[in-house]
């Protein structure tokens, strides 16, 4: 019982103290340590070196990689203007009547592409200000439609998305990021539809009630309109095809190059006894990002010649992302250490019996619940989904092969699962859209709330009930 107790006050002060800005790494061992305070057979300098470490360490070697090239891509993407040029040539291509459809296409194609919402963010909010003032459409719309474009289904649902979100389940069961695609895109057409529908109606709705566009200018002094190609630097044929590529070699190389290769090799001990089951989806996008990279500043380059599009060198940029990684890398590693923690206490056996208890024979319920409530708590996808599959993966892969549940629909059933409860108001990229559109909870939270947390959890039902009747597909 005390256990249990210890599990309960240790979550709740790392929810508190991270809602007030605190750093993960900083609360995630401590609280870690305050729960193993409360069971007898958890010694604290064995929780933290032998079980908190190990888990933090193992994080960081199966995904560093992942996150390494993501940041580096992203921040390559912002300084070069292929980023800027992508949703400039969307927004031309869709116009103002189409205002809200422009803006949520733009940032999907974007963070499907692999660039970092945050700097899909900054990239499309001076574009979505000037494209809603032409339309009359209300800016207090503008962060609904970055988070539906940006958060919701091309992190979890769209087959091939190299998101962490995707990438996650991978080495626990042995998946590719196309894992369950017919679901993933069924996921992803509730999402895009139903969210693109309640923004539309949203605008229709303030346009007859003559609310209009409160101009608030935040464009830059002397930046170009929305559709313009001056100030991006990089025509838009160059800026989309790294995101192209990034799509495609992730598809060729997980689903046709690395299980063509004889990789016997990977069971020798030296390579850690492994399957190319159990790398390739991770291999795939290591390998799309690094060849996107290299693609990528050969255009930049080749336009730099030319015009420089942010005065940004390459290298400063490389540098830059580099440094970027660490801190999202380190947060979320901090957090499957404090999950590994609490799945070694006695306590924890009564939580998962309860969890596992909910829909017993249907993991797929108990995944789904599971993981929006940690993400919720946490006010992270990732970080929920961490402490997840932490806990619980091989349990529910056990009891997926148990129930004739294929790995590929747990993967994308997890995936979906995160991207629920994970945008509540304390979610940090809430919070940090809603500062740089210089707008408040009481302004646009609300919309961003039915499609970035209420329709992807309607999704989510539908992949659920699709999946256990018809397996995976």
């Amino acid at each position: 019982m005390t256990s249990m107790v210890g599990i309960a006050l240790a979550l709740m002060t790392l929810v508190y103290f991270a809602y007030r800005g605190v750093s993960v790494l900083v609360l995630a061992p401590l609280c870690a340590l305050l729960a193993a305070m409360f069971s007898a057979d958890a010694p604290l300098f064995a929780s933290y070196t032998q079980v908190y470490m190990k888990a933090l360490g193992g994080f960081v070697i199966a995904f560093f990689p992942l996150f390494l090239l993501g940041a580096v891509f992203g921040r390559m993407m912002e300084a070069s203007g292929a980023a800027l040029a992508i949703a400039q040539g969307i927004v031309r291509g869709l116009g103002p009547r189409h205002a809200v459809w422009s803006v949520v296409i733009a940032c999907a194609v974007l963070t499907y592409g692999g660039v970092s919402l945050f700097v899909v963010a900054f990239a499309v909010v001076p574009i979505a200000e000037s494209l809603f003032r032409q339309a009359q459409v209300p800016r207090r719309l503008i962060p609904a439609a970055i988070a539906l474009g940006a958060f919701t289904f091309t992190m979890t649902a769209l087959p091939g998305t190299p998101a962490i979100q995707n990438a996650m389940p991978m080495p626990f069961f042995g998946t590719t990021p196309f894992a369950a695609p017919g679901l993933g895109l069924i996921g992803t057409a509730v999402m895009l539809v139903g969210g693109g529908w309640w923004l539309s109606r949203r605008a229709a709705a303030a346009r007859r009630a003559g609310e209009g566009h409160d101009s608030h200018e935040l464009t830059a002094p002397g930046e170009p309109p929305a559709g313009s190609t001056a100030g991006s630097g990089m025509p838009f044929p160059w800026a989309i095809t790294p995101v192209v590529l990034v799509i495609a070699l992730n598809y060729l190389l997980s689903v046709w190059l690395w299980p063509a290769l004889d990789t016997s090799y990977l069971a020798e001990p030296r390579y850690g006894a492994t399957t190319m089951q159990a790398v390739r989806g991770v291999w795939a996008v290591i390998g799309a990002l690094a060849a996107a990279i290299v693609l990528l500043g050969a255009l930049w380059w080749r336009v730099a010649r030319v015009a420089s599009a942010s005065g940004v060198p390459i290298q400063a940029a490389l540098e830059e992302g580099a440094s970027a990684s660490v801190m999202p890398l380190m947060n979320t590693a901090s957090l499957v250490g404090f999950g590994a923690v609490i799945a070694s206490l006695a306590g924890f056996t009564l939580i998962r019996d309860a969890v596992l208890g909910v829909a017993p024979g249907n993991p797929l319920v108990s995944v789904s619940l599971a993981v929006n409530i940690l993400a919720g708590i946490t006010g992270s996808a990732s970080g929920g989904m961490s402490i997840a599959l932490q806990t619980l993966g091989a349990t529910w892969l056990e009891m997926g092969q148990a129930a004739g549940i294929e790995p590929e629909l747990l993967h994308r059933v997890i995936a979906i699962a995160t991207g629920g409860l994970d945008a509540l108001p304390h979610n940090g990229a809430v919070v940090t859209l809603l500062g740089i559109c210089k707008l408040t909870h009481r302004q646009s939270y609300a919309d961003i709330f039915v499609v970035a947390v209420g329709i992807p959890l309607l999704a989510l039902s539908v992949v659920v009930v699709l999946g256990t009747t018809f397996g995976s597909f």
